[in-house]
């Protein structure tokens, strides 16, 4: 039995708690995904929300296999 929980095993919340393991990585930050956290499957792996965050524009677009069309004036 722990001395600062006062339970077997640890408290998740115990400083004497094992260091958690991720359920998945995500392939762009290489970050642990954990229980709970919210992700992104793609083809090309998984991708944490705190990426999905940080896309750009571009970045969603390529994602969704979508790119910007550049305005020309018609003759």
């Amino acid at each position: 039995m722990c001395e600062i929980c006062r339970q077997t095993p640890c408290h998740p919340r115990c400083p004497n708690a094992p260091e958690p393991k991720p359920v998945k990585r995500c392939c762009l930050c290489g970050e642990g995904i954990y229980e709970g956290d919210e992700y992104l499957i793609t083809t090309d792996g998984c991708v944490c929300k705190d990426c999905l965050e940080d896309f750009s524009i571009n970045q969603w677009l390529e994602l969704i296999g979508e790119s910007l069309t550049t305005a020309e004036r018609e003759e």
